[in-house]
């Protein structure tokens, strides 16, 4: 499993999870990616959770180096078992 720093609270956290499953407790949780946001937050040290419940919406959250875990809904564990790389690289 892939971990990613969660912002500046020195702990680490898997960077695709099951909504849940991780405490995303002091993060700016976003549905929607938003440069601006999540840049703004990065800078704070806030650490930055994003929803997702495709594919291609993992593809994008985890593009952003800014973003300390996706997480996906219960109903999509299928989502965790993705080829990040195939799916980046092909």
């Amino acid at each position: 499993m892939r971990e990613r720093w969660f912002g500046a609270t020195g702990r680490r956290v898997p960077e695709l999870a099951l909504e849940g499953e991780v405490d995303v407790e002091g993060a700016l949780v976003l549905d929607v990616p938003d440069p601006e946001r999540l840049r703004r937050a990065f800078d704070e040290g806030t650490p930055l959770v994003v929803r997702a419940s495709s594919a291609d919406a993992v593809k994008t959250a985890l593009a952003r180096p800014e973003v300390s875990c996706v997480l996906v809904p219960a109903d999509r564990a299928d989502l965790l078992e993705l080829d990040l790389t195939e799916l980046t690289y092909g």
